[in-house]
């Protein structure tokens, strides 16, 4: 914390204050009036202090003058050192986060509390928005926190403190919101590459048939995580993988939005899972199989499967046992996709893990 301070040098200027100082040539011998029926105020209340006129210039007593003022007094050889006792504080080291509003419910205060799947050191945040909390639009406009919902996109600072929970929970010292999107929460419909990004479409039934009703286009700020704001991977979505994207405002009218934010709503692996275990399916594609493969390394699908799963062929006795002590227990597997061009004849390439210890498992059948 920094303190304001007064510096007052031993010289001829500080001669009412007592000292003991003696080294030649500082000290002169003065003659002065102590001024009984002169008073001295500060901010407006009166003191006791009387000031003493020395040629013309009034001058008072520091020790008793800096307590009049809110200062402490001390001496370092020939210095005084004033010290304000009203320091100003130090401002609060505040975290802060940039991302949308998963969920807003209103607290018995007053205030809201807010879901934030966003950037920053806590990627899934609950912060606690109240009359405490500076809110405000872009625009400067103040914002009443119970006016504050699911879909927004904001800027917050919090903490310091944060409660040691999952996921964390702090009070918003302030919030900004930038925009405020739009939500859908449907499963994807058919997912592609286009335009240096990725384009999903979300269908309505129509007719007795499918039909395609909205279109959102990524862009190089789009973030897609799994429910806790934890990156995910855009190859793990595939069409009737459950999401909700907020979007938008502007929508084309071609039925076309840009994605702010794409949350995967099943059980997916982390992106650092996802890595791994392609690293270490890779390691297990039968060598006569290599020539066929249509997927890279770095593009197979890794997906969260049940271990009832139809197909799943353990590759020995200790891993049937092991799928049958995750399935008892109400777990579920890891399994690695590989397209190849076998598969019209006898479908892709699978290769099952166990998530726990990420050993092998099987092989799915290929007809």
């Amino acid at each position: 914390m920094k303190k304001q301070k007064w510096i007052i040098l031993a010289t001829a200027a500080g001669l009412l204050a007592t000292t003991g100082a003696s080294a030649a040539g500082l000290i002169e011998k003065v003659t002065g009036q102590l001024r009984g029926d002169i008073s001295v105020s500060v901010n407006g209340e009166q003191t006791q202090l009387h000031p003493v006129y020395i040629n013309g210039k009034a001058y008072l007593p520091v020790r008793d003058a800096a307590e009049a003022f809110g200062y402490g007094i001390s001496w370092h050889q020939k210095q005084l050192d004033l010290t304000s006792k009203e320091a100003p504080a130090e401002e609060a080291d505040y975290l802060m986060t940039s991302g949308v509003v998963a969920s807003a419910t209103a607290t018995a205060d007053g205030g809201v509390r807010l879901e934030v799947l966003g950037t920053g050191p806590n990627a899934w945040i609950v912060l606690t928005a109240d009359a405490k909390t500076e809110i405000a639009g872009a625009d400067g406009k103040k914002i009443a926190a119970g006016d504050l919902k699911a879909g927004m996109h904001i800027i917050a600072q919090y903490g310091p403190v944060i409660a040691m929970s999952y996921p964390g929970q702090s009070h918003a010292a302030s919030v900004t919101v930038t925009a405020e999107r739009l939500v859908k929460e449907q499963a994807v419909y058919t997912i592609e590459q286009a335009d240096g990004g990725w384009r999903i479409q979300f269908s309505e039934l129509k007719d007795g048939s499918e039909t395609p009703v909205l279109t959102l286009q990524s862009g190089k700020e789009t973030r897609l995580v799994d429910k806790e704001g934890r990156p995910a991977d855009w190859t793990q979505l595939k069409p009737g993988t459950p999401v909700r994207a907020y979007y938008g405002p502007t929508i084309t009218e071609g039925k076309v939005a840009p994605i702010d934010t794409i949350v995967v709503l099943e059980d997916q692996p982390t992106a650092e899972q996802i890595a791994a275990y392609r690293e270490i399916a890779w390691k297990l594609v039968p060598a006569e199989q290599l020539p066929h493969l249509l997927t890279k390394k770095e593009e197979a699908q890794v997906a969260v499967i049940d271990p009832d799963s139809a197909g799943l062929i353990p590759s020995g006795d200790a891993e049937k046992k092991r799928v049958e002590e995750i399935k008892a227990a109400g777990g579920k597997l890891i399994a690695v996709y590989y397209s190849t061009d076998q598969d019209a004849l006898i479908g892709p390439l699978t290769i099952v893990f166990d998530p726990e210890t990420e050993k092998l498992l099987g092989f799915f059948m290929r007809r």
